[in-house]
């Protein structure tokens, strides 16, 4: 039977994130008078082993080779080529984060305000959006574009008013994998 001194040490060891060594055990202090017969060997505290930090995604954009990669702990998961922003409307560069993620967006022009209530891999921006910089009323993503467009894509062209275009399956590939917070690395 464990006394209440026991049960105290042990609830205080598990908030610490301590354990015993493997086959040892907390003995009750010894009766008065009585001989103490447990071994510093067996009532050693043993620190839980270090956790290794989470491995994380991110998103590598390459304006200069026009593609796009989803990197975990260094390893290459996927590549796919995009089409950029337009020199007179580019695509930021620097540290992102994903900061939203829809399926099935709806467009609105950036210049007159206008909604296109398109929806799927046919609208304007494809049936997926990765926004990663938002920029006053408008924000930057990664997204699907239609088959009209695809050319865009295929040729790795400059011509998006600075958001980064991918083919309908490469972007639900990618949207699969990621998640809000992901860092988005976009180099010259």
């Amino acid at each position: 039977m464990r006394s209440s001194a026991t049960g105290a040490l042990l609830g205080l060891m598990a908030a610490l994130g301590c354990s015993l060594a493997a086959g040892a055990s907390l003995a009750e202090p010894p009766a008065p008078g009585g001989a103490d017969t447990t071994s510093p060997a067996n009532t050693a505290l043993v620190p839980p082993p270090p956790t290794e930090p989470p491995v994380v995604r991110e998103v590598l954009l390459e304006l200069g080779k026009r593609q796009i990669s989803l990197i975990e702990g260094g390893q290459v998961l996927g590549r796919w080529p995009v089409a950029i922003g337009d020199p007179s409307t580019p695509t930021p560069v620097g540290r992102f984060t994903i900061e939203n993620m829809v399926t099935n967006p709806v467009y609105q022009s950036t210049s007159s305000g206008k909604i296109n209530n398109t929806v799927g891999p046919q609208a304007p921006l494809g049936d997926r959006w990765i926004g990663f910089k938002q920029s006053g009323i408008n924000q930057y993503g990664i997204h699907g574009t239609p088959d009209a467009w695809a050319w865009t894509v295929t040729s790795r062209a400059a011509v998006s008013n600075g958001c980064v275009r991918m083919l309908t399956p490469h972007v639900r590939e990618l949207f699969s994998k990621v998640q809000l917070g992901t860092p988005v690395i976009v180099k010259p």
